[in-house]
């Protein structure tokens, strides 16, 4: 995403589903999968319930002047914000705590760590693990029961 590292609109390959071009850490571009029903209401903003602006940015300031964000600290505090109205209590608010709690639930769903780590765009193994919790009542189903006699 172009500033929040920031994004702008791109149709996919997929004739269900849009890509969203996403520019992330160290400015790196890529097309992510978004649903045909997200693309839709995204259009439907882009058209009827957004500023009227150049930017190319699909989420700009509500304030004047209507532009895209300067950082991702705006976008943090947004999320910090709409957490807080929504009751969700968590340890430490912030865009963070969507990606943590997206990975958590693909580990539950049976993804490994590697198609995690590609869906978050990850570059190194080890950074896919933090954000994966470990689900311990899975771990004690696939445990060996302790042989008789072994102390």
């Amino acid at each position: 995403m172009e500033g929040q590292r920031g994004c702008h609109t791109g149709a996919g390959r997929h004739r269900l589903a849009l890509g969203l071009t996403v520019r992330g850490k160290g400015r790196q571009l890529a097309v992510m999968p978004l649903l045909s029903e997200v693309g839709i209401a995204l259009a439907d903003y882009l058209q009827h319930g957004r500023w009227t602006t150049d930017s190319r940015r699909v989420f700009i300031r509500s304030l004047a002047p209507h532009r895209g964000f300067t950082s991702s600290r705006s976008i943090s505090m947004i999320a910090v914000s709409a957490l807080e109205r929504a009751g969700v209590d968590v340890p430490r608010k912030g865009t963070h705590i969507f990606r943590y709690s997206l990975a958590t639930q693909l580990l539950g769903a049976g993804a490994s760590l590697t198609e995690i780590g590609q869906v978050l765009r990850h570059q190194n193994h080890d950074t896919t693990r933090l954000y994966a919790k470990v689900d311990i009542n899975a771990l004690r189903k696939l445990g060996l029961p302790w042989p008789v006699g072994v102390q």
